[in-house]
């Protein structure tokens, strides 16, 4: 009997470390997909060593930051994303949104529209600049993980005309999506990003010389007025095991005739002050006030944090992203929106709040947006 035990046991264990080493195979070939990039050598490797933000191989933030807040631990946050009761993470109903025509928009037309989550277009003073597109409908390098709203996929890359100006936050999947990426290389004229995104692009067959890869701190001259001012955010990094790898960015976009702050991803910290006090008064602050959560508060803006940001940045408008598209938090789809609307009445900063297509008109600081997520399920 205990022969017939330990012979059970043994091919238990042998069951176990083959599923095992079948796993990390397919994990191993899996992740040599060009959609994980390619991580940064050469004399791309050694400008990211002479960053002041980069030590002990990976990039850091301006002051200490904890992934997880104190008291929450990996293991936690996991168990409580697959079996915590989360009511209406993702809507029932489609989400409304509107397609325009931006292929035959005429260049003098000072518009942005948004995509839904942290994606959207820019057409300001006859310069087309497009942010971190996803266009494919998922935000994980897994197909059918993270998927799109029924109702925000509306656009693609062939709606879109030829852009000048591609900026990217950083490298996160939610904002880098190899699929649309690849569609949008014929159409992008330049391309922005932090130190070690570049080599994602170069894998992916941009030009080198049309990537503009910085650290922080920089200004780039592009010409007639335009300039792109890379400014921190308080966030982190990676497309695979490896974290911290590339920088993550916001920007402060300045045309002749507007200066925008294109928040990507943070947490609340000093940084906002500092850029509105260098650059304010600003035009429309771009911030993110979606997929936050009290267990990563260090990383993601909470909405009232996100208010509290907008006046540091000495913003006269403020448009609210990163919500209404992807499930990546607990919260409700909706909440963002809704809390940050009841915030806003104490504060009183004029809200850009557009259905997905609809038109923000740049220079009309009066127009006035319907709260389209009331009533939807």
């Amino acid at each position: 009997m205990k022969q017939k035990i330990l012979k059970t046991l043994k091919w238990m264990l042998i069951v176990l470390v083959s599923l095992i080493l079948i796993l990390t195979v397919a994990t191993y070939l899996y992740m040599k997909k060009p959609l994980f990039g390619k991580a940064s050598d050469g004399a791309r490797l050694e400008r990211m060593k002479k960053s002041p933000h980069f030590k002990d191989g990976v990039f850091h933030n301006l002051n200490q930051t904890p992934e997880l807040t104190e008291g929450y631990s990996t293991i936690g946050v996991i168990y409580d994303k697959l079996f915590g009761d989360h009511p209406r993470v993702s809507p029932i109903d489609s989400i409304p949104s509107k397609k325009v025509d931006l292929l035959h928009l005429p260049i003098d037309s000072n518009i942005l529209v948004w995509f839904g989550h942290s994606s959207y277009f820019i057409q300001l003073d006859g310069k087309r600049i497009l942010v971190d597109p996803v266009f494919s409908g998922n935000a994980s390098p897994v197909p059918g993980t993270v998927t799109a709203f029924k109702g925000t996929d509306r656009y693609s890359v062939e709606d879109l005309p030829n852009i000048d100006y591609l900026i990217i936050s950083h490298d996160h999947y939610d904002h880098v999506d190899y699929e649309t990426l690849i569609k949008l290389r014929p159409k992008t004229k330049k391309v922005f990003c932090g130190l070690g995104v570049g080599a994602d692009f170069e894998e992916w067959g941009y030009n080198v010389k049309d990537i503009y890869e910085k650290d922080w701190d920089e200004t780039i001259d592009l010409g007639g007025g335009f300039f792109i001012h890379t400014t921190p955010t308080r966030h982190f990094s990676g497309r695979g095991f490896t974290r911290n790898n590339t920088l993550w960015m916001s920007y402060v976009f300045k045309s002749p005739s507007m200066k925008i702050y294109i928040g990507g991803d943070s947490g609340y910290d000093t940084h906002f002050a500092k850029i509105g006090k260098k650059f304010g008064p600003i035009d429309l602050a771009i911030l993110e006030d979606g997929q936050y959560d009290l267990k990563w508060k260090y990383i993601h803006l909470q909405p009232a944090e996100v208010l509290k940001a907008a006046k540091d940045l000495n913003a006269k408008r403020l448009f609210p992203v990163h919500s209404s598209k992807f499930v990546l938090a607990n919260h409700p789809w909706d909440e963002p929106l809704v809390k940050i609307t009841e915030l806003n009445k104490t504060t009183k900063i004029p809200l850009v709040t557009p259905m997905i297509g609809e038109f923000v008109f740049l220079k009309n600081i009066n127009q006035t947006f319907k709260p389209w997520w009331i009533g939807i399920k």
